[in-house]
């Protein structure tokens, strides 16, 4: 039987081994040589044995874990050998949405993959969304993701779906630099990675959740830089290398071995957390996860009927959640839901379907809206694909979630309109405190962009006013390139706004808003690692002054009537483009014991300005020349 072999960047396929030719998976580079019909194709030797080896088997534990997992589909009287079948009533998810099940042509799987990807490369600012979904089996295929591309598995848990080969995220700038690869995902699927390390050099807005390799990751390409990033719910079996990551969150995992350090590195819930504590190396280790609801996910079964999983909110929990989550949590059938697609559904009629009680799935596309979504009931889910993307055209809010137990809003990109918009995200009504910790409104994989694509305006990024919201992974941008951008063009004064008491935030990604990247008037928050640069883009120190005198405005505000507020592993970069400009305090909170601040840094990363403290009148100055990058243990 002839087996599907691809090359692990070109994506060129090789059906030839029955012939006794190969092509490696593990290719660095075009495969010019294959495509001139010669026996070899340039790659390198050892990852040609690795593919010749490949049909023969995997280890004796990798087979076992793929045992139990044909096991646990094969245990009901309606499971085929093969396939799973679409089922009677399969669901309109659009043509942007490409559903993989494995009795399909290996070939024509492989072919739509790379049609996917040629698209999506480079189109940093595009408008293509794509959603890659593999229904329960195993495959062996080059997988390679592009922007705002979600590859997801459709089975109850990871294992039910194997890629076989090279899943794997390319830098998007020259010199393998992955500063600017943002906006895809990988999530609930197990990864045999061809060579043994899968590489996922990634930044901004990327979602790495519900995963397991079988195998290593590296989290750069080849050294070049990276600024990501995330990483939740996932078992990696080898080491995950994070080399030149400036920062990073890991939630609810495990692996065997953890290597590399920048400036800021985050592990919460982690099983087997890396040696060492801050500063030397910049390690913030906190034991479990206080409280959370994991992201909510579509499944299909043995007879081929789709829902959407929710997992049950859980408590002070390490590792990872699939293994024991099964008994908890709900299943919401997908005729619960209205399938929105962007090019011809509008607000109106969005709304009516979120008044008559639907949930929502937002199929890719972007949804220019004429009025906000409003999410008014409780337990609502709403659910994007491909990074769907939501953009008001009249100056409204995108979404407005009221106060309500138990919402989801999850997997969605707000981009602003030219007219500017009070909010682009907000939950809850302002000056109401109402308890929710029994049921929170959670926010999952929401990320925010102001200019870049085109002109955009807002007040701030996303305003919470529910207490006891939780925010699980974000990256709040006003854009610093692309179309669109300048201290007038691209308008917004904060990042996010959070109003509300018992917020939670893990993996706080806030960057170049003009004012307070973060300001935090609720009592009780918490934050799990922040990052965020300051606006570039200032053009004089007096067009950039807070309310307070001080020069600059706070990158992390807590306000001054703030009791009680927590935050871990923040780290505040600079990059000013116009001289003078310097900011006073990279973050400023009121001085009271409850409110703590633990492992902070500093970095100025370009010659111009500088930060002269690190919180309010405490830490020094950053310096280019030579080097300083101020980090505090503890605050105060």
């Amino acid at each position: 039987m002839e087996q599907l072999l691809t090359c692990g960047r070109c994506g060129d396929v090789c059906m030839e081994v029955a012939a006794g030719k190969t092509h490696s998976l593990g290719s660095a580079g075009p495969c010019s040589s294959l495509r001139q019909g010669r026996r070899w194709c340039g790659c390198r030797v050892l990852a040609s044995l690795l593919c010749l080896l490949l049909p023969l088997g995997n280890t004796w534990l990798r087979g076992q874990q793929r045992t139990k997992a044909a096991a646990r589909f094969a245990s009901s009287p309606s499971r085929e050998a093969e396939t799973v079948p679409e089922g009677p009533a399969s669901p309109d998810l659009g043509p942007n949405v490409l559903v993989f099940r494995p009795g399909m042509d290996a070939v024509d799987m492989q072919r739509r993959i790379q049609d996917v990807y040629r698209s999506q490369q480079h189109r940093e600012f595009g408008s293509g969304r794509y959603a890659l979904l593999f229904a329960p089996g195993a495959y062996h295929l080059n997988v390679p993701v592009g922007f705002y591309t979600q590859v997801s598995g459709l089975g109850a848990m990871p294992d039910d779906v194997t890629i076989t080969g090279d899943v794997h995220v390319d830098a998007a700038a020259q010199n393998n630099n992955a500063t600017t690869t943002f906006w895809r995902s990988a999530e609930n699927f197990a990864v045999e990675p061809v060579g043994g390390t899968m590489q996922w050099a990634v930044s901004q807005a990327v979602s790495f959740r519900r995963m397991h390799v079988h195998g290593g990751m590296v989290l750069n390409q080849e050294h070049g830089w990276a600024s990501g990033g995330w990483m939740s719910d996932t078992v990696v079996d080898g080491e995950v290398d994070s080399g030149t990551q400036q920062q990073w969150i890991s939630r609810n995992t495990q692996w065997r071995r953890w290597t590399g350090s920048n400036w800021n590195m985050v592990f919460i819930g982690v099983t087997n957390p890396p040696a060492g504590q801050w500063p030397k190396p910049p390690f913030t280790t906190v034991r479990s996860v206080s409280v959370l609801r994991e992201k909510p996910f579509l499944q299909v079964d043995v007879a081929g009927h789709y829902s959407v999983r929710v997992p049950a909110l859980a408590r002070d929990t390490t590792g990872v959640r699939w293994r024991e989550e099964q008994a908890a949590g709900r299943s919401v059938p997908l005729s619960s839901f209205y399938i929105a697609h962007a090019e011809r559904d509008t607000a109106e009629t969005i709304n009516r379907m979120l008044r008559q009680g639907k949930h929502l799935l937002l199929t890719p596309g972007t949804y220019e809206l004429t009025e906000p979504l409003r999410v008014t009931r409780k337990g609502t889910i709403v659910l994007g694909m491909g990074f769907a993307t939501l953009k008001p055209t009249r100056g409204t809010e995108a979404m407005i979630v009221s106060d309500v137990d138990g919402a989801s809003v999850a997997g969605l990109l707000f981009d602003a309109g030219p007219a500017r918009s009070p909010t682009l995200l907000r939950v809850g009504e302002p000056g109401i405190h109402h308890l929710h910790g029994a049921d929170p409104t959670a926010l999952y994989d929401v990320f925010v962009r102001v200019g870049g694509a085109g002109p955009g305006a807002t007040e701030a990024g996303i305003v919470v006013n529910s207490d006891d919201t939780l925010i699980d992974h974000t990256w709040i941008w006003r854009a610093d390139h692309g179309s669109g951008v300048g201290w007038t063009a691209n308008l917004s004064r904060n990042g996010l706004v959070v109003n509300g008491n018992r917020v939670t935030a893990y993996g706080l990604f806030v960057e170049h808003h003009q004012q307070y990247q973060v300001l935090w008037n609720g009592d009780y928050g918490r934050t799990y690692c922040y990052q965020s640069e300051i606006p570039y883009d200032p053009p004089t120190q007096s067009a950039w002054m807070a309310a307070n005198g001080a020069k600059g405005w706070a990158s992390y505000k807590v306000a001054d009537g703030v009791k009680h507020h927590q935050a871990w592993g923040l780290g505040v970069y600079s990059v000013f483009r116009h001289p003078d400009v310097t900011l006073d305090r990279a973050i400023e909170v009121p001085v009271t014991p409850e409110v703590q601040f633990q492992h902070m840094i500093t970095v100025a990363l370009d010659n111009l300005g500088a930060i002269s403290h690190v919180i309010n009148d405490t830490g020094q100055s950053t310096e280019i020349e030579p080097r300083v990058t101020p980090m505090l243990t503890s605050f105060p």
